[in-house]
């Protein structure tokens, strides 16, 4: 039986982690059909056919799906899944909302935020905060699966050639509700696909401290992100929380600056490729997990990174 996979748009353009997911689908089974729903979402449906791991594109159009409310997907999507053995999303809010009423609907149990297959009914997910991990095997005859997409590669964009096939949706529910969205418009990049993330926590003091983060991001062209103790201390946005209850995130580089290192944040960025830890407490967690590390006061050492990032601009000119 074939892999169905649900697409996360905005009707104009595919979400990255998509693509990750489709790589991990892959592993399980090579006939992957890839599910896109919206509204005017013509163009979502073609790029998506030209990612070369996916074999059909089912296309669903109408004006109830404009803003993605899981009431609305996931009806569609038990409807269709007679001749699929997995259902795919993404671990992040846009599957999190949607896959746990598919499973219920299909009165399954769900399989949350795998990091690897192992078969096609056996898969590797972090628990405890990413301190241990668990290998869960489901009888389920179908598997309802959500995947922590920064542990597996995109897929390739290119070189597909999947059919498209333009399937009916069902009636809007009444469940609920679109009133509006309110998003955070930025000219950074996405906190979760970003390749250096430069992190600021309780060490911070203020949110009016965080421009020092702030200008040292404008230089490395580099997401913003913090502890969930600068989160609720109101230095700063949730949208920015790095951690189990925040955004998972897999840099290249990742800076922390003045947190601590408590297991919550650890679970949230200790697979980045480089960590570097700065914290004047010697003794900080933080420091176990980073490559490099600098025992110094932040409000010192931040300056001088600049200083020095000023400089190297400077010369590069």
């Amino acid at each position: 039986m074939s892999v169905l996979l649900i697409a996360e748009h905005n009707n104009k353009e595919l979400k990255p982690f998509t693509l990750n997911a489709i790589t991990a689908a892959s592993q399980i089974d090579a006939d992957i059909h890839v599910l896109v729903v919206g509204k005017n979402c013509e163009n979502v449906a073609k790029n998506v056919s030209e990612v070369s791991l996916v074999k059909k594109v089912l296309h669903v159009e109408a004006e109830h799906y404009e803003n993605f409310l899981p009431e609305n997907f996931a009806p569609l999507i038990v409807k269709i899944t007679e001749s699929y053995s997995h259902i795919i999303s993404s671990a992040n809010t846009f599957g999190k909302n949607l896959m746990p009423r598919v499973a219920a609907l299909l009165d399954i149990s769900q399989v949350s935020d795998i990091i690897k297959v192992v078969s096609s009914d056996t898969f590797i997910r972090p628990i405890y905060a990413g301190n241990a991990f668990a290998t869960v095997k489901s009888n389920d005859l179908k598997k309802c699966i959500t995947v922590r997409p920064t542990s597996f590669d995109p897929a390739p964009t290119s070189g597909g050639s999947a059919v498209i096939e333009k399937i009916d949706g069902i009636e809007a529910s009444n469940i609920s509700k679109f009133i509006k969205r309110e998003e955070v418009k930025s000219d950074r990049p996405e906190l979760g696909t970003a390749r250096i993330v430069i992190s600021g926590g309780r060490g911070m003091q203020s949110g009016d401290n965080f421009k020092l983060i702030t200008a040292i991001a404008d230089k490395l062209n580099a997401a913003i992100g913090a502890s969930r103790a600068a989160v609720d201390a109101g230095y700063i946005t949730n949208d920015h929380q790095v951690g189990q209850t925040g955004k998972v995130v897999v840099p290249d580089l990742y800076i922390a600056v003045g947190i601590s290192g408590a297991i919550q944040h650890l679970a949230g960025m200790k697979e980045s490729k480089v960590i570097v830890a700065i914290n004047k407490d010697g003794e900080a967690p933080i420091f176990s997990v980073a490559d490099y590390g600098l025992e110094a006061d932040l409000f010192e050492a931040l300056p001088q990174f600049l200083e020095e990032l000023n400089k190297l601009n400077t010369i590069q000119k």
